[in-house]
């Protein structure tokens, strides 16, 4: 039986009208104090030359404006929409969205995809900062001090493709005998004197491939495969060394994109292996990601960077040096927690002229009863400044032996006074003092320490309550909102570069998301929060 149900790609045909369609204008659909009219207002003011450089000045011109595209993208992050295929289905039924395009076709997916990764890439820094330089123009920043932190998100890259360098250089190692060895076979049998040099072992492989490859061409060789046939001498060598060399290529490859790290993944080469928070299967199991730093200023995100480091030690210097070059100005003073302690950056701190407001590494041991009566601690011992010695628990003298110098990952170097106890020998206390056989020794940096008492007068003052107050609750809590209310925890695109744009797009949206809160709840150049006493 036939049936009389057809169906058009045009609804509009099945005759279901119910009212009168007019071209109607969508100003009246936005509220008045909609979000959306901020965001728009707010990017409209900022400089898009450097994106409008990135086209061609030849050919058709773009499907939407990239101003419009780029409000679009910012609006989206906003609203917890990060796929280019949901953004795309927003802009044709969200009104929002379809306010923001002011009468333009919306994208699909594909040009959307194209303006973040392509287009957008070398100028979304450039407009992050232009927006943080217009909150400080209205009085919206303290320019008192930033607090930094950081987090670990997860890269889009699968968690089972890791390589370990450390890997790497046991099976490079263990190659590399076997080559010496096939060499010294090589030399004997052809009369030769090749050598293979740890330095350039791909160019000499190469060398001994192409004479064999010549040699197999001068003796008319004739290459055999499969079972039951017997290679020739000439084809059981090239091929040796030809495996040689692709093996070594790929481990050269290897060692180039470690980039100074002990792993990274295959899928995303700039991702490094590390521990992320939330592990639910509690295995502490190992995930690509990168470390992302943050500075917060009353509420607002000022700064924004992606390392690969794990830890937060050393990214600090580089944070604070990036922060400086992009903002224009310098805070007087930085507020961090015990993750960012560290000699090199007491020194860059002193050095810029701004004040350290950074927990010591041990503040909360030294509140603890158990480290109060560790007398193997340096802290518990008594110190004579004008001797320069320490006196233990059994009352002997450690004495400075010598001063070494050491460097650190990053390059700094630093001098440790290296202190011994006179006679350990007959001490009853040694068992709790120290494990070593010989005498007791102290290994200390007075720079370091000098620095750090610095930094732990700073933050017993009344200032220093409020600042680490506020930085649990200001930046920390900015990454509550960026991970739980925003829900991102993986990034969608990949490569360093790609990863910076996504969390420099998600930072302004709650810039311009928090800039609306406070104008509505009439609480703008409010910076910091008072300290409430019980």
């Amino acid at each position: 039986m036939t049936s009389k149900i057809k169906y058009q790609k045009n609804y509009t045909e099945f005759n279901e009208t119910y009212q009168l369609v007019l071209p109607l204008s969508l100003e009246g659909f936005v509220p008045d104090d909609d979000s959306v009219r901020l965001l728009s207002h707010e990017l409209e003011e900022l400089d898009y030359t450097l994106l409008y450089k990135a086209y061609s000045s030849k050919g058709r011109n773009p499907a939407v404006d990239p101003k419009t595209m780029f409000k679009i993208l910012t609006y989206a992050y906003s609203q917890n929409i990060y796929s280019s295929r949901k953004i795309e289905q927003a802009c044709r039924r969200d009104i929002n969205f379809m306010w923001l395009l002011a009468g333009q076709k919306a994208p699909d997916h594909s040009t959307i995809a194209r303006f973040r990764t392509g287009f957008l890439a070398e100028a979304c820094e450039d407009l992050f900062y232009q927006m943080v330089r217009r909150l400080k123009d209205a009085e919206e920043l303290s320019m008192e001090t930033v607090f930094i932190d950081g987090t670990k998100l997860e890269a889009c890259a699968n968690k089972y493709t890791f390589v370990w360098k450390k890997s790497v250089g046991k099976w490079e190692e263990k190659m590399f005998h076997k080559i010496q060895e096939a060499v010294r076979l090589l030399n004997h049998d052809y009369m030769q004197s090749f050598t293979v040099n740890a330095e350039s072992r791909a160019q000499d492989l190469q060398k001994i491939s192409d004479y064999l490859e010549e040699k197999c061409q001068q003796d008319g060789t004739e290459f055999v495969y499969g079972r039951g046939r017997r290679k020739s001498k000439n084809q059981k060598y090239l091929e040796l060394f030809q495996r040689f060399r692709e093996r070594q290529v790929t481990y050269d490859w290897h060692t180039a994109s470690f980039q100074g790290r002990n792993n990274y993944c295959k899928t995303d080469p700039d991702a490094t292996f590390m521990h992320m928070k939330d592990d639910h299967m509690r295995n502490a199991q190992l995930k690509p990601g990168y470390n992302i730093q943050i500075g917060v200023d009353s509420e607002y995100i000022v700064s924004a960077d992606v390392f690969q480091d794990r830890n937060d030690v050393w990214t600090l210097v580089p944070f604070l040096k990036m922060m400086d070059k992009k903002l224009g100005f310098r805070y007087p003073s930085v507020t961090a927690d015990s993750g960012y302690e560290s000699e090199e950056g007491y020194t860059y701190l002193r050095s810029s002229g701004q004040k350290p407001y950074i927990k010591p590494q041990t503040y909360e041991k030294w509140k603890k009863r158990s480290f109060k009566q560790d007398i193997s601690k340096r802290e518990n011992m008594g110190y004579d400044k004008e001797t320069d010695t320490y006196t233990c628990h059994a009352g002997k003298k450690l004495k400075a032996l010598f001063v070494k110098k050491q460097k650190s990952k990053s390059g700094y170097e630093s001098e440790v006074t290296v202190y011994e106890c006179e006679d350990c020998a007959n001490c009853p206390h040694k068992e709790k003092c120290t494990r070593a056989k010989g005498n007791k020794r102290l290994y200390i940096s007075k720079s370091f320490l000098e620095k750090r008492q610095e930094s732990y007068e700073n933050i017993l003052s009344e200032t220093g309550i409020q600042y680490r107050m506020n930085r649990s609750i200001q930046v920390e809590g900015a990454f509550g909102v960026l991970k739980n209310d925003y829900e991102f925890q993986r990034f969608l695109l990949r490569g360093k570069t790609k990863v910076k744009l996504e969390i420099l797009l998600l930072c302004m949206g709650y810039n311009l998301n928090k800039l609306h809160a406070k104008i509505q709840k009439e609480r703008t150049r409010t910076y910091l929060f008072e300290v409430q006493s019980a």
